[in-house]
Protein backbone atom coordinates (compact mmCIF):
# COMPACT_ATOMS: atom_id res chain seq x y z
CA UNK A 1 0.00 0.00 0.00
CA UNK A 2 1.15 3.43 -0.87
CA UNK A 3 2.13 6.01 1.92
CA UNK A 4 -1.00 8.22 1.18
CA UNK A 5 -3.41 5.36 1.08
CA UNK A 6 -2.15 4.81 4.29
CA UNK A 7 -1.99 7.56 5.56
CA UNK A 8 -5.80 8.03 4.63
CA UNK A 9 -6.21 4.51 6.63
CA UNK A 10 -4.44 5.56 9.88
CA UNK A 11 -6.07 9.31 9.89
CA UNK A 12 -9.74 7.32 9.62
CA UNK A 13 -8.61 5.34 12.51
CA UNK A 14 -7.48 7.98 14.58
CA UNK A 15 -10.82 9.91 14.10
CA UNK A 16 -12.78 6.99 15.22
CA UNK A 17 -10.43 6.54 18.47
CA UNK A 18 -10.30 9.93 19.32
CA UNK A 19 -14.19 10.09 19.11
CA UNK A 20 -14.76 12.10 15.68
CA UNK A 21 -16.82 9.59 14.31
CA UNK A 22 -19.24 7.53 16.45
CA UNK A 23 -22.55 6.18 15.68
CA UNK A 24 -22.69 6.35 11.72
CA UNK A 25 -20.83 3.46 10.35
CA UNK A 26 -22.10 3.76 7.13
CA UNK A 27 -20.92 7.38 6.99
CA UNK A 28 -17.58 6.40 8.56
CA UNK A 29 -16.89 3.83 5.88
CA UNK A 30 -18.28 6.40 2.96
CA UNK A 31 -15.84 8.86 4.22
CA UNK A 32 -12.85 6.22 4.53
CA UNK A 33 -13.14 5.20 0.73
CA UNK A 34 -13.27 8.79 -0.19
CA UNK A 35 -10.01 9.53 1.72
CA UNK A 36 -8.38 5.90 0.20
CA UNK A 37 -9.48 7.23 -3.60
CA UNK A 38 -8.04 10.49 -3.38
CA UNK A 39 -4.97 9.48 -2.10
CA UNK A 40 -4.65 6.91 -4.94
CA UNK A 41 -5.30 9.05 -8.10
CA UNK A 42 -2.86 11.87 -5.99
CA UNK A 43 -0.11 9.50 -6.07
CA UNK A 44 -0.46 7.59 -9.32
CA UNK A 45 -0.97 11.63 -10.69
CA UNK A 46 2.29 12.29 -8.45
CA UNK A 47 4.33 8.81 -10.14
CA UNK A 48 3.90 9.06 -14.00
CA UNK A 49 6.61 10.25 -15.84
CA UNK A 50 7.38 11.22 -18.79
CA UNK A 51 8.79 8.76 -21.65
CA UNK A 52 12.37 8.95 -21.77
CA UNK A 53 13.16 9.77 -25.55
CA UNK A 54 16.63 10.73 -27.53
CA UNK A 55 14.90 14.00 -29.37
CA UNK A 56 11.87 16.29 -28.79
CA UNK A 57 11.96 17.72 -32.57
CA UNK A 58 9.73 20.69 -33.14
CA UNK A 59 9.38 20.64 -37.28
CA UNK A 60 8.44 23.85 -37.86
CA UNK A 61 7.08 24.76 -41.74
CA UNK A 62 6.71 27.87 -43.08
CA UNK A 63 3.50 28.53 -45.08
CA UNK A 64 3.50 31.76 -45.32
CA UNK A 65 2.03 33.79 -48.81
CA UNK A 66 5.30 33.80 -50.61
CA UNK A 67 5.09 29.88 -50.57
CA UNK A 68 2.60 29.11 -53.47
CA UNK A 69 0.09 26.04 -53.82
CA UNK A 70 2.73 23.91 -55.45
CA UNK A 71 5.76 24.99 -53.10
CA UNK A 72 3.23 24.39 -50.18
CA UNK A 73 3.01 20.75 -51.43
CA UNK A 74 6.45 19.82 -52.40
CA UNK A 75 7.69 20.87 -48.59
CA UNK A 76 5.31 18.84 -46.84
CA UNK A 77 5.85 16.01 -49.15
CA UNK A 78 9.38 16.78 -48.72
CA UNK A 79 8.71 15.60 -45.30
CA UNK A 80 6.74 12.83 -45.94
CA UNK A 81 9.34 11.60 -48.04
CA UNK A 82 11.68 11.68 -44.70
CA UNK A 83 9.87 10.05 -42.64
CA UNK A 84 9.24 6.99 -44.81
CA UNK A 85 12.77 6.81 -45.64
CA UNK A 86 14.86 4.23 -44.43
CA UNK A 87 18.11 5.81 -43.88
CA UNK A 88 16.04 7.97 -41.93
CA UNK A 89 14.48 5.79 -39.93
CA UNK A 90 17.30 3.59 -39.38
CA UNK A 91 18.73 6.44 -37.61
CA UNK A 92 15.76 6.76 -35.45
CA UNK A 93 15.43 3.84 -34.73
CA UNK A 94 19.45 3.03 -33.68
CA UNK A 95 20.45 2.17 -30.07
CA UNK A 96 24.04 2.66 -30.68
CA UNK A 97 26.55 4.57 -27.90
CA UNK A 98 23.79 4.63 -25.33
CA UNK A 99 20.49 6.20 -27.32
CA UNK A 100 16.83 4.73 -26.77
CA UNK A 101 16.31 4.17 -30.43
CA UNK A 102 12.98 6.58 -30.35
CA UNK A 103 12.21 10.23 -30.67
CA UNK A 104 8.88 12.44 -30.00
CA UNK A 105 8.02 14.94 -32.77
CA UNK A 106 5.54 17.64 -33.57
CA UNK A 107 4.87 19.13 -36.86
CA UNK A 108 4.38 23.06 -36.76
CA UNK A 109 3.17 25.08 -39.50
CA UNK A 110 3.86 29.12 -39.44
CA UNK A 111 2.85 32.67 -41.15
CA UNK A 112 2.60 35.70 -38.84
CA UNK A 113 0.21 33.05 -36.33
CA UNK A 114 1.45 29.02 -35.74
CA UNK A 115 -0.84 26.31 -36.04
CA UNK A 116 0.09 22.67 -34.74
CA UNK A 117 -0.65 20.36 -36.92
CA UNK A 118 0.31 16.90 -35.71
CA UNK A 119 0.79 16.80 -31.97
CA UNK A 120 3.53 15.05 -30.21
CA UNK A 121 4.28 11.79 -31.54
CA UNK A 122 6.24 8.77 -30.43
CA UNK A 123 8.41 7.29 -33.31
CA UNK A 124 10.25 3.95 -32.24
CA UNK A 125 9.41 1.88 -35.26
CA UNK A 126 8.20 1.61 -39.35
CA UNK A 127 4.88 1.61 -38.83
CA UNK A 128 5.11 4.70 -36.43
CA UNK A 129 7.40 7.11 -38.72
CA UNK A 130 4.64 6.24 -41.70
CA UNK A 131 1.88 6.74 -39.65
CA UNK A 132 3.54 10.21 -38.86
CA UNK A 133 4.54 10.92 -42.51
CA UNK A 134 0.75 9.80 -43.11
CA UNK A 135 -0.48 12.26 -40.36
CA UNK A 136 1.10 15.19 -42.45
CA UNK A 137 -0.03 14.20 -45.65
CA UNK A 138 -3.53 14.73 -44.22
CA UNK A 139 -3.67 18.12 -43.00
CA UNK A 140 -4.90 21.36 -44.76
CA UNK A 141 -2.57 24.21 -45.34
CA UNK A 142 -3.19 26.63 -41.94
CA UNK A 143 -2.37 29.81 -43.61
CA UNK A 144 -0.90 32.07 -46.02
CA UNK A 145 -0.16 35.56 -44.62
CA UNK A 146 3.11 37.45 -43.60
CA UNK A 147 6.45 36.24 -42.44
CA UNK A 148 6.87 35.68 -38.58
CA UNK A 149 9.78 33.70 -38.16
CA UNK A 150 10.46 35.06 -34.60
CA UNK A 151 6.80 34.35 -33.65
CA UNK A 152 7.43 31.02 -34.66
CA UNK A 153 10.36 29.75 -33.07
CA UNK A 154 9.03 31.55 -30.05
CA UNK A 155 5.70 29.42 -29.96
CA UNK A 156 7.86 26.63 -30.77
CA UNK A 157 10.11 26.75 -27.94
CA UNK A 158 6.67 26.99 -25.94
CA UNK A 159 6.18 23.32 -27.23
CA UNK A 160 8.92 21.59 -25.17
CA UNK A 161 8.46 19.07 -21.74
CA UNK A 162 10.71 21.12 -20.04
CA UNK A 163 7.79 24.10 -20.32
CA UNK A 164 5.50 21.95 -17.84
CA UNK A 165 7.02 18.98 -17.08
CA UNK A 166 4.41 17.44 -14.38
CA UNK A 167 2.25 17.04 -17.78
CA UNK A 168 4.21 16.11 -20.91
CA UNK A 169 4.25 12.87 -22.55
CA UNK A 170 7.60 12.63 -23.70
CA UNK A 171 11.06 14.19 -22.05
CA UNK A 172 13.92 14.72 -24.89
CA UNK A 173 17.68 13.89 -23.79
CA UNK A 174 17.47 17.27 -26.28
CA UNK A 175 15.27 19.91 -27.56
CA UNK A 176 15.62 20.89 -31.09
CA UNK A 177 13.70 23.48 -33.33
CA UNK A 178 13.50 22.60 -37.33
CA UNK A 179 13.01 25.41 -39.07
CA UNK A 180 12.53 25.89 -43.00
CA UNK A 181 11.36 28.77 -44.70
CA UNK A 182 11.79 31.19 -48.36
CA UNK A 183 11.94 34.34 -46.89
CA UNK A 184 13.35 36.96 -44.35
CA UNK A 185 10.92 37.56 -41.01
CA UNK A 186 8.63 40.82 -42.00
CA UNK A 187 6.38 40.31 -38.68
CA UNK A 188 6.46 40.20 -35.10
CA UNK A 189 9.20 39.09 -32.98
CA UNK A 190 12.93 39.88 -34.18
CA UNK A 191 13.87 36.18 -35.03
CA UNK A 192 17.46 36.68 -33.35
CA UNK A 193 15.58 37.68 -29.91
CA UNK A 194 13.53 34.77 -30.03
CA UNK A 195 16.48 32.52 -30.37
CA UNK A 196 18.07 33.91 -27.68
CA UNK A 197 15.14 33.40 -25.49
CA UNK A 198 14.90 29.79 -26.61
CA UNK A 199 18.50 28.82 -26.13
CA UNK A 200 18.06 30.26 -22.48
CA UNK A 201 14.32 28.56 -21.82
CA UNK A 202 16.53 25.12 -22.96
CA UNK A 203 16.43 24.71 -26.55
CA UNK A 204 19.63 22.27 -27.57
CA UNK A 205 19.70 23.50 -31.08
CA UNK A 206 17.59 25.72 -33.46
CA UNK A 207 18.33 24.74 -37.26
CA UNK A 208 17.02 25.94 -40.22
CA UNK A 209 16.82 25.06 -43.82
CA UNK A 210 16.85 28.26 -45.74
CA UNK A 211 14.86 27.52 -49.51
CA UNK A 212 16.12 29.96 -51.94
CA UNK A 213 19.57 31.24 -52.28
CA UNK A 214 22.72 31.85 -50.49
CA UNK A 215 21.67 35.33 -49.26
CA UNK A 216 18.62 34.21 -47.40
CA UNK A 217 21.34 30.76 -46.08
CA UNK A 218 23.00 33.78 -44.83
CA UNK A 219 20.08 35.36 -43.02
CA UNK A 220 19.04 31.76 -41.26
CA UNK A 221 22.67 31.76 -40.31
CA UNK A 222 22.96 35.19 -38.65
CA UNK A 223 19.50 35.32 -37.09
CA UNK A 224 17.69 32.16 -36.57
CA UNK A 225 19.74 29.12 -36.52
CA UNK A 226 21.73 28.63 -32.79
CA UNK A 227 23.03 26.08 -30.21
CA UNK A 228 25.34 23.68 -29.72
CA UNK A 229 26.20 22.30 -32.98
CA UNK A 230 23.21 24.18 -35.01
CA UNK A 231 23.17 24.05 -38.88
CA UNK A 232 21.91 25.72 -41.91
CA UNK A 233 20.97 24.05 -44.99
CA UNK A 234 20.48 25.74 -48.81
CA UNK A 235 17.49 23.97 -50.85
CA UNK A 236 17.58 25.61 -54.22
CA UNK A 237 13.72 24.83 -54.78
CA UNK A 238 10.58 22.85 -53.03
CA UNK A 239 11.30 19.79 -54.79
CA UNK A 240 14.35 17.42 -54.96
CA UNK A 241 16.70 19.77 -53.37
CA UNK A 242 14.42 20.50 -50.37
CA UNK A 243 13.37 17.02 -49.81
CA UNK A 244 17.37 15.81 -50.47
CA UNK A 245 17.67 18.37 -47.45
CA UNK A 246 15.09 17.53 -45.24
CA UNK A 247 16.95 14.01 -44.71
CA UNK A 248 20.34 15.25 -44.37
CA UNK A 249 18.73 17.46 -42.12
CA UNK A 250 17.21 14.89 -39.85
CA UNK A 251 19.34 12.50 -39.94
CA UNK A 252 21.73 15.27 -38.10
CA UNK A 253 18.95 15.89 -36.01
CA UNK A 254 18.40 12.96 -34.70
CA UNK A 255 22.36 11.58 -34.41
CA UNK A 256 23.75 14.67 -33.99
CA UNK A 257 26.70 13.46 -36.90
CA UNK A 258 25.97 14.64 -39.89
CA UNK A 259 25.58 11.73 -42.77
CA UNK A 260 28.94 9.50 -43.15
CA UNK A 261 30.93 10.25 -46.13
CA UNK A 262 30.06 6.83 -47.79
CA UNK A 263 26.56 6.69 -47.08
CA UNK A 264 25.64 10.77 -48.06
CA UNK A 265 24.83 9.88 -51.93
CA UNK A 266 22.93 6.60 -51.22
CA UNK A 267 21.07 8.52 -48.93
CA UNK A 268 20.38 11.99 -50.67
CA UNK A 269 20.65 11.14 -54.51
CA UNK A 270 20.74 13.79 -57.27
CA UNK A 271 19.13 16.46 -55.11
CA UNK A 272 22.38 16.71 -53.38
CA UNK A 273 23.37 18.98 -56.43
CA UNK A 274 20.96 21.44 -55.36
CA UNK A 275 22.33 21.46 -51.65
CA UNK A 276 24.78 22.79 -49.88
CA UNK A 277 25.55 22.96 -46.19
CA UNK A 278 27.28 25.17 -43.92
CA UNK A 279 27.82 23.85 -40.07
CA UNK A 280 27.95 26.55 -37.64
CA UNK A 281 28.93 25.21 -33.91
CA UNK A 282 27.57 27.54 -30.72
CA UNK A 283 27.67 27.13 -27.53
CA UNK A 284 24.62 26.42 -25.63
Amino acid sequence: MNCSAMSALIMGRCLKNQGFIKGNEMKTTKLLKSMLLSAVFVTTQAIAAPMAVDLELVLAVDVSGSVDGNEYSGQRNGYISAFNDAAVQSAMFSTDNGRLGKIAVTYVEWDNGQTTQVGWTLISDAAEAAAFATAIGSTTRSGSASTGIGNAVAYSSGLFSFNDPGNAAFEGARQVIDVSGDGTNNTGIAPATARDAALLAGVDAINGIAIGNEFLRTYYENNVIGGADSFALLATDFEDSFTAGIRQKLFQEITGTPVPEPATLGLLGLGMMGLFLRRRKMAA
